[in-house]
């Protein structure tokens, strides 16, 4: 087992992004002296973080990175991850996670926008909150998140799962507004309030446990079910689209 500490070092700008998809169990499982963007200056990852390497390389399922203190603007960390663990102990900045297909990403703190962007599959545990997009696809993108699973334990943002496509998106905390807007599948899980949520959706299951703020009208209701000691509401939709197979249950609502 290689366990791979960081400690962004002090005399980085702490208003510069750093892009550092290099922080990943498949590339330092190989080599520690890769590159990361220091703002537009190419720097390596030894300048830009103090590094403690304990144990033996054994490939990505034996990798272990943790990120030390504040690394709110360390962005794509975990990008294109497939197998290990990344521990970040502080906060965490913009797409983290982004096209992971396996292993793990736990934060204990806060995460930035676009949190677990087009995952493919692994698991994501956020133990603060999230920023908007979490789960999401990308701008101009059809499909979101398609496999695995992100928990954040706070609150979300705007547009969380965003055209979700698989897997599973479950906010213990709040959503901000449109969350699982364009669904085509998989579920998400708000046991919070949130604003609007769904619209445009095709497949896949919803639910919100709090309440919701100005519910689209383009939902049916079909009925009561209980669910965790829940009693939520059930609507089929959105009726925009034609045979829509979108299921939302929410507990309370006010409609438009």
């Amino acid at each position: 087992m290689r366990r791979i500490t960081l400690f962004l070092r002090e005399e980085i700008n702490p208003y510069l992004p750093i892009e550092a998809e290099s922080i990943c169990p498949e590339t330092l499982s190989k080599r520690i002296d890769v590159p990361v963007y220091v703002g537009n200056e190419q720097k390596m990852l030894k300048d830009v973080f103090y590094i403690r390497v304990d144990g033996e390389a054994a490939g990505p399922s034996a990798t272990e990175i943790v990120l030390a203190g504040d690394c709110h603007q360390v962005k794509r960390v975990g990008e294109y991850m497939t197998d290990g663990k990344i521990i970040v102990e502080g906060d965490i900045g913009m797409h983290c996670g982004d096209f992971m297909s396996g292993g793990t990403i736990e934060i204990m703190g806060n995460a930035g926008h676009w949190l677990g962007r087009e995952m493919l599959g692994g698991k994501i545990l956020c133990h603060g909150n999230a920023g908007n997009y979490c789960g999401s696809g990308y701008r101009g993108g059809r499909k979101g998140v398609r496999g695995g699973e992100i928990l954040v334990e706070g609150d979300v943002g705007d547009y969380c799962a965003e055209c979700l496509f698989g897997g599973l998106v479950h906010v213990k905390g709040n959503a901000g507004i449109h969350a699982g807007c364009n669904m085509k599948g998989g579920k998400l899980l708000i046991e919070g309030d949130c604003l609007m949520p769904c619209g445009d959706m095709f497949d896949g299951e919803a639910m919100v446990y709090g309440h919701v703020t100005d519910f689209l009208p383009t939902f049916v209701e079909t009925g009561k079910v209980t669910d965790n000691g829940h009693t939520l509401t059930v609507f089929k939709g959105d009726m925009a689209h034609r045979n829509p197979k979108g299921t939302l249950r929410v507990g309370s609502f006010d409609r438009i």
